[in-house]
């Protein structure tokens, strides 16, 4: 019985064992910064023994702030978006915020049903990956007036404020990496492009960059494999099979480059003295792989807690706002890398 009175401790509960009014503790939940910190202390202590749950649902039917973000992301099943997604929910939280994540899987007509959810759900905000959405989820977002961020890509022509990287640039960043060593047998290696601005913009950064010199992709070194080491592996390892390898593989994603690099080891390929890998996206443990990859940094820390601020800005403030803000990428040269070697 003791556990069920537990359960349904509400606000005047609270308000008496923290010997405070009940606008007192409403103040401390809402608005934190007018409370003094050993009052909050007290209030917390109560919620704690007594088990209490705010009623959000409540609140948002009276017009307060549900305190939620809603962030929709194409997957959480591998690194990619894994410190970004970190990064966001740490720097909302600061701010007050919680996350309510979902994912996708690279399905636009999914990600307008979960964008449905989150406006059920009273999301406060909500925050998209990438520029490319259904006319559906950017129209729905319109007329409901939610406060919308795009994240991971930036484009001035973007439908709602973005705060990302250039993945164009990335994209030519990395090819003229490559054709600078002196490589013109190239193959490149992404995942499937629809639904996925991000990988798209890639590869034509770095078509267009291998042009530049002269240099383009035979069609069967286009390789194409979902984002899972697994399925990159079995790619690089159909293509060894060929016999007639290219000099370079350039990865639009680190998570492929991984793929090709166990591939080659396992058929003993030395890299980068006899096939250069590339990647894109910097992630944790590339640095440290062996060898160490050369890649272009995407800062996903860095995207995440702007993005997380300038959610929250579109949120709160009662004025138009600019936040959009471009976080450019970066070449990082390491061990994977080097000239072809002479024929």
């Amino acid at each position: 019985m003791a556990d069920k009175a537990r359960r349904k401790a509400d606000i005047i509960a609270v308000a008496k064992a923290a010997r405070v009014s009940p606008s007192t503790v409403s103040r401390s939940f809402n608005h934190p910064d007018l409370v003094k910190a050993t009052t909050r202390k007290k209030i917390d202590a109560a919620v704690r023994r007594l088990g209490y749950i705010r009623n959000r649902a409540a609140q948002t039917i009276h017009g307060i702030r549900s305190g939620t973000i809603g962030l929709i992301v194409p997957t959480v099943d591998q690194a990619i978006f894994a410190e970004l997604i970190q990064s966001f929910s740490e720097a909302v939280e600061e701010l007050g915020f919680t996350i309510l994540l979902a994912s996708h899987g690279f399905n636009l007509d999914r990600e307008y049903s979960l964008t449905r959810k989150m406006l059920e759900h009273r999301v406060d905000g909500v925050a998209l990956i990438g520029i490319a959405h259904t006319q559906d989820t950017l129209d729905l977002l319109a007329q409901q007036e939610m406060p919308t961020l795009l994240l991971w890509s930036f484009s001035l022509d973007a439908p709602f404020p973005c705060v990302g990287s250039d993945n164009y640039a990335a994209g030519a960043l990395i090819a003229r990496h490559v054709a600078g060593l002196g490589h013109r047998r190239v193959a490149a290696m992404f995942p499937p492009t629809e639904g996925n601005d991000r990988a798209s913009l890639r590869f034509a950064g770095v078509k267009d960059a291998l042009a530049e010199v002269g240099c383009s992709i035979p069609e069967a070194w286009q390789l194409v494999a979902p984002y899972s080491v697994a399925t990159a592996k079995s790619a690089v390892e159909a293509l060894i099979a060929e016999g007639d390898l290219p000099t370079a593989i350039i990865c639009g994603n680190d998570v492929l480059a991984w793929g090709a690099l166990h591939a080659l080891n396992r058929a003993g390929i030395d890299v980068p003295g006899q096939v250069t890998v590339t990647g894109i996206g910097d992630f944790k443990g590339s640095k440290e792989f062996e060898p160490s990859l050369s890649t272009v940094r995407i800062p996903a820390r860095t995207i995440g807690a702007r993005a997380a601020e300038a959610i929250v800005q579109l949120t709160t403030s009662e004025e138009a706002v600019d936040v959009a803000a471009l976080i450019p990428p970066e070449i990082m040269v390491r061990a994977t890398s080097g000239p072809p070697r002479a024929q």
